[in-house]
């Protein structure tokens, strides 16, 4: 048989061609020491500060992240089961940054910090990745807050309003409904979904046990909520640092939705709640003595304020160049005994636009939610709020707190005045007027109708115990017989001339037919001495 050299030839040369003569060349150390979530690495002498390391372990490839660069070796904290890795198991640098799934697949799950399914759902396949953590837009690519965020609560929305792109801080006491809160304002986002207006939220619980976050899960599908909502959990039996970047993976997910409208796409907007900080803080004091660095203020590493600033600040609203979608961020602290002056809270309180203080006093006396307004404040203001809303909101926080001065004057038994009285009878009724009961948010028109009857005095003759009555037969009312007016508050969202004295004449009309009904159906008084 004749053998065909140029034949052997064209194949040899075929291959050769197709041969990628590159090398893969991995920078790989040890394990020296390794507990509580922290690895102590010799031999990744070219390591940056971050970069992501995969720890080949028996159990197989655990990831981690590069915290400390020392003298010899690198400090590293475990991203998973920590207990996998033992000493002496090889570690290779990735040359990468920790990055999460992010896209629409994401909608209605439940996962841990890194993007993993922890529901028992399908697998998520996601489009694209981001990282991490990512220095903040700077002023030039951000614009003044302006477009409301309803959170469906009367007492939020009127005097302490927040808009898309604010950082609102939410404090009190644990146990005083801060989560619930909240809860509330995501699923009043329900009202925007399908919209061009639509908010995706995400839920960060950080530090929780899994029975309460299995239970806002729960109530989030109750309410049709889960649809537009991402839920990012390291409970409480999650390794410190799962517990670390919780926060930041969530800012990821919701990060990928602000930027849609640069890409060309509808700009959405995404709500954020973080619940809460006081535990990330906690796990991160953690790593930090675990890793020998120097304690400071109540044991927290130097750099903590640094941990929170470089998350909350990556809430913005975008300017319209970059497609003008916003990131508003809730994060939640957890105070000690009211004390808003520790460590942890003045911090956030700095880097925040305001905050929320629910009060436990408040609370256990039957006023939810348990906002106390004098020390609650919004730095955004009227900005964040609708036309009609401001209008009648205005002066109902003097109010209030005028009411806190008068009732604490008037528990001295003092005689007071005809005017006094009647200033502490509107103030209890607007007080009840802002009770509300949990995950029953309010639409704006509801709620500027309620305000309007309660600070117009169309609640003075209506008895304490039947405000929450009055107000349920009212909103029926502009939801039946007056619908047309309720639809032009809502469409034109501003209280004209016109609609003011068309709402002075229907409530004067609702409640004048409303006392007479009540009054016809309370029973005769039983004259002195009648039998049985």
């Amino acid at each position: 048989m004749k053998i065909r050299t140029d034949e052997i030839a064209s194949v040899i040369r075929t291959e050769l061609e197709q041969y990628a003569n590159e090398l893969e060349v991995s920078e790989v150390g040890r394990v020296v020491e390794v507990g509580d979530g922290i690895a102590r690495v010799y031999g990744l002498a070219n390591a940056m500060a971050g970069e992501l390391l995969e720890f080949q372990s028996a159990g197989g490839a655990v990831m981690g992240q590069v915290m400390n660069l020392e003298m010899d070796t690198v400090g590293a904290v475990i991203y998973g089961d920590y207990l996998q890795v033992k000493e002496g198991d090889l570690v290779k640098s990735t040359g990468r940054l920790l990055e999460v799934p992010v896209g629409e697949a994401l909608l209605g799950r439940v996962v841990d910090p890194l993007g993993r399914p922890i529901d028992d759902g399908p697998a998520i396949e996601a489009a694209e990745y981001r990282k991490v953590d990512i220095i903040a837009p700077g002023i030039a690519d951000r614009q003044p807050v302006h477009e409301p965020l309803q959170f469906g609560i009367k007492a939020v929305d009127a005097m302490i309003p927040v808009g898309r792109g604010q950082r609102e801080l939410v404090i009190g006491d644990r146990k005083t409904g801060k989560t619930a809160v909240c809860i509330d304002a995501i699923i009043n986002q329900k009202q925007y979904w399908g919209t061009p207006d639509a908010v995706v939220c995400i839920y960060v619980a950080v530090g929780q046990k899994e029975s309460t976050v299995a239970g806002v899960v729960e109530k989030l599908k109750k309410h049709g909520a889960m649809e537009y909502t991402i839920v990012v959990n390291a409970s409480s039996s999650d390794p410190a640092p799962m517990q670390y970047v919780a926060p930041y993976s969530g800012c990821a997910m919701g990060e990928y939705f602000m930027w849609q409208g640069k890409n060309g796409k509808t700009p959405k907007h995404a709500l954020l709640v973080y619940d809460d900080l006081s535990k990330q803080a906690v796990a991160y004091r953690q790593l930090s003595l675990l890793l020998r660095r120097p304690p400071g203020r109540e044991a927290y590493p130097g750099d903590v304020f640094y941990l929170h600033s470089r998350l909350l600040e990556r809430a913005t609203k975008l300017s319209a160049e970059n497609g003008g979608g916003s990131l508003t961020a809730l994060p939640i602290i957890e105070t000690q005994e009211g004390d808003v002056s520790a460590y942890i809270p003045t911090n956030v309180i700095s880097i925040t636009d305001g905050q929320i203080y629910l009060e436990p006093e408040l609370f256990f006396s039957g006023v939810r939610p348990a906002i106390n307004v004098g020390i609650s404040v919004s730095r955004v203001g009227g900005s964040a709020q609708i036309g009609a809303m401001k209008k009648i909101a205005g002066s109902l926080r003097l109010d209030l707190a005028a009411y806190r001065e008068l009732e604490a004057f008037a528990q001295l038994g003092t005689e007071l005045d005809k005017a006094t009285q009647n200033q502490l009878d509107r103030g209890a009724r607007m007080v009840e007027l802002l009770k509300q009961s949990e995950f029953t948010p309010f639409h704006v028109v509801d709620q500027v109708v309620s305000i309007f009857a309660g600070t117009r005095g169309y609640l003075d003759e209506v008895d304490l115990k039947d405000v929450r009555r009055f107000e349920k037969d009212l909103l029926e009312a502009f939801h039946t017989s007056y619908k047309p007016l309720w639809d032009k508050i809502d469409s034109q969202r501003k209280l004209t001339d016109e609609i003011d004295a068309e709402l002075h004449a229907t409530l004067k009309a609702f409640s004048g037919d409303w006392l007479r009904t009540k009054k016809a159906a309370k029973p005769a008084a039983k004259p002195v001495g009648a039998g049985a």
